[in-house]
């Protein structure tokens, strides 16, 4: 039995991060963007951090990416794109989404707005293929072998320290086989 039940957060907003810098065991951002996170969240977090007990053990980034291991990514961005938009475009209304300000941020402001846009008007078909192929890949872990590798080092760099994936696979098999090979990928 744990003397202490760990408390991980998911939190977007600027004052949510920094809280959960400073209290939590965990936070999971939803849609990492490892090159771009420090631009979004990197002074909440250095605040938070700052007040952190000296008991707490350094806060557990996670990241929760799709991933598909594959030499024909253009056949699985897609897949990524109704999740992605759904939360852009659909969560919250105009002016009162976490999510959209967040893939602003991120530097997709126009991409963002159209997205959501055409989601509102219940044009939600146009709002997946509006999705950037860019977005997608910056936030998941898409491509061939040696491009994950690339991506799964662009997460730590950026501070990640426990990825959960979201493998993309038809069966049981390949969601095994998708684990294994990211296994080997990381070591």
């Amino acid at each position: 039995m744990r003397e202490r039940i760990p408390i991980t957060i998911a939190s977007l907003g600027l004052k949510s991060v920094e809280q959960t810098a400073e209290i939590a065991d965990g936070w999971l951002p939803m849609f990492f963007h490892p090159e771009r996170a420090a631009g979004v969240w990197g002074e909440a977090l250095a605040a938070g951090t700052a007040r952190r007990a000296p008991e707490l053990a350094p806060l557990d980034i996670f990241a929760s990416p799709a991933l598909a291991i594959t030499d024909h990514p253009e056949q699985v961005l897609p897949l990524v794109k109704p999740q992605l938009a759904l939360y852009i475009g659909g969560m919250g209304a105009r002016g009162k989404n976490f999510y959209n300000e967040l893939i602003s941020n991120y530097g997709f402001e126009a991409e963002a707005a159209h997205i959501q846009d055409l989601y509102l008007e219940g044009r939600k078909d146009e709002a997946i293929a509006a999705v950037p192929d860019e977005l997608v890949r910056a936030v998941s872990l898409i491509g061939p072998a040696g491009h994950v590798a690339e991506r799964v080092a662009a997460f730590a760099e950026a501070g990640v320290t426990t990825l959960a994936v979201t493998p993309l696979a038809r069966n049981s098999a390949e969601r095994v086989a998708l684990m294994a090979g990211l296994r080997s990928i990381v070591g």
